[in-house]
């Protein structure tokens, strides 16, 4: 799996923002495809489900929908290019992929349960946690 991921590079500029679009497509395909190697590397069955780790890849793909320039959008594939060949190439180990991946997001979800706190606790939270 790491051999087919190696020969895939991103050309260094898209012609369009609709060509820009397409490769981002094509990246998602390609990172759900590596999830089940991905499970099988981390041993992550008892962490998360495929189905969890596929809507993670998509909300990381979601947080830059805003961008419209197609050299922006070339670089954030490369980053995300290089994330997951070092993720299937097993250059993290299995804390740091629960840790940034699947706790992180569990984390995120945990703030908007202090809803309820008074405003002296929320900025004493934002103040002492880096």
């Amino acid at each position: 799996m790491a051999f087919t991921l190696r020969s895939v590079k991103v050309p260094p500029n898209s012609a369009s923002l609709e060509e820009a679009r397409g490769r981002v497509f094509d990246f998602f395909r390609q990172a759900c495809r590596s999830i089940p190697t991905i499970m099988d590397i981390y041993n992550l069955d008892d962490v998360a489900t495929k189905s969890q780790l596929r809507s993670i890849i998509a909300v990381e793909i979601r947080k830059n929908t805003h961008v419209t320039n197609p050299k922006v959008i070339d670089m954030l594939l490369f980053k995300g290019m290089e994330e997951l060949n070092n993720i299937v190439e097993h250059a993290k180990q299995r804390h740091h992929i629960i840790g940034q991946y699947v706790l992180g997001r569990c984390a995120q979800d945990l703030d908007t349960k202090d809803e309820g706190a008074s405003d002296f606790l929320k900025n004493f939270y934002k103040s002492n946690y880096f």
